[in-house]
């Protein structure tokens, strides 16, 4: 009897596997179950529609920046496929690549549906098995079961395949000698009922990468503002990411809100997302900022403080952080006293605002938590209590921040998952 796969989850990590596993094994039988009825879907709307799907990590200096939850993982499986590895794979299958200046690699095409489109064609050549419209409601390791003399389906399928997985779907009852889930994340974590006669550490999921609500609304006045470098905090904590910070009408986002988002998830969802965050809105330290702004005093001491200021600001943002050091529009730089120089400095590096909740930002979704990698042999991702179930994707608890490391964590996962399924 030929090789009887299951991949439950027909995302970028599924389908990544099943291609993977046909090309190892073309005699093996690989049935991919989708509950949506398309496959890749979050494929095809990440990156604005573009599919951002990795980066050239250049500006990466640890895995633990992009990878809050799992970089060690990540390390280990860097080793057997890589980001590297990931852009020539899709190269050589025909896709031309491009990097983007914030080292985002993209289709040339900049469409995503042109990788959906070749995923699923290959599948289809390859002879990959379909189902959509077709939910998972349990995984039953056969080999862990006991016969009980019980006439149900479930015991029915223990005595006749004592080895093996049953996967009970909303359609049919279907066995496998080796199951990959890769069902990706999910906030409310129902997605992991399947796993529920399983003995798997599922760690709670949550939210991880999303913009912050504001209460402060004449900082949400100066919407579309953008600060190419800025370094946001999460009081109390070591909390702290560092990028470009977007001012929007709900009020921050860009990629260090998001980082933020990310590396603080679990302590946020604690919070219920009602906390405070401080804005350091120029990188440069203290003394650096003091001379600066000495440096300005001296120059321009006739001037008002509106008319001259650093050019990290624009006017708008500016004005507004002269009132948060109560200091007013019409002054004069040389009317600055020491106080009121080192009361703007505290302004610019720890300029604290109230959070009250979260946004989601545009298409994206991403969740912390999952099966816990403690449960998993990290060489082969296969769980260690159920040999031949193995996991891959954002459904383990393994996420990243924005700028196309989730999807090169499915392509580095669902290539360790293939390679030792086919083994």
């Amino acid at each position: 009897m030929p090789l009887q796969i299951i991949i439950i989850g027909a995302g970028a990590a599924g389908c990544f596997a099943a291609i993977q596993i046909k090309r190892l094994r073309p005699e093996a039988q690989v049935t991919v179950l989708e509950k949506l009825k398309r496959p890749l879907a979050k494929v095809a709307i990440t990156g604005g529609g573009r599919c951002n799907l990795t980066n050239s990590f250049a500006q990466v200096k640890s895995l633990e920046q992009v990878y809050p939850r799992g970089f060690r993982l990540m390390k280990k499986l860097f080793h057997h496929f890589s980001h590297e590895d990931a852009y020539q794979w899709f190269e050589d299958n025909g896709i031309r690549l491009i990097t983007q200046e914030d080292e985002c690699v993209f289709p040339a095409s900049q469409d995503a549906m042109e990788i959906v489109n070749y995923l699923t064609r290959e599948m289809k050549n390859l002879g990959v098995k379909l189902l959509t419209d077709t939910q998972v409601d349990h995984i039953i390791d056969l080999s862990n079961q006991k016969t009980d003399g019980n006439s149900d389906s479930s015991a029915s399928a223990v005595s006749n395949s004592p080895t093996g997985f049953c996967v009970k779907t909303n359609r049919d009852e279907m066995k496998a000698d080796k199951v990959l889930v890769t069902t990706g994340g999910h906030p409310t974590g129902s997605g992991y009922r399947m796993l529920q006669d399983l003995d798997l550490e599922i760690i709670p999921s949550h939210p991880s990468l999303f913009s912050f609500n504001l209460s402060d609304e004449h900082l949400k006045s100066l919407m579309g503002t953008v600060v190419k470098d800025a370094i946001v905090f999460l009081p109390g904590t070591k909390l702290k990411a560092e990028g470009a910070l977007l001012i929007t009408h709900w009020g921050i986002s860009g990629p260090a809100a998001l980082k933020l988002s990310a590396y603080g998830a679990r302590i946020l969802a604690e919070q219920n997302y009602v906390t405070d965050i401080s804005i350091r809105w120029l990188t440069d330290d203290q003394e650096t900022i003091m001379l600066s702004l000495h440096e300005l005093s001296l120059k321009h001491r006739d001037k008002k403080l509106t008319s001259v200021y650093p050019e990290a600001f624009n006017a708008r943002l500016w004005e507004h952080l002269l009132m948060r050091a109560n200091l007013s529009v019409d002054m004069r730089w040389k009317e600055l006293s020491n106080k009121d120089i080192n009361r703007l400095i505290n302004t610019l590096t720890n300029d604290i605002y109230h959070v009250t909740g979260k946004n989601r930002f545009k298409d994206e979704f991403v969740t912390s938590g999952g099966v816990s990698l403690s449960s998993l042999k990290h060489k082969t991702l296969e769980a260690k209590n159920h040999p031949g179930l193995h996991f891959a994707g954002e459904v383990t608890d393994v996420d990243a921040i924005t700028g196309g490391f989730n999807l090169q964590a499915a392509w580095s996962m669902a290539y360790v998952a293939a390679h030792a399924m086919t083994e």
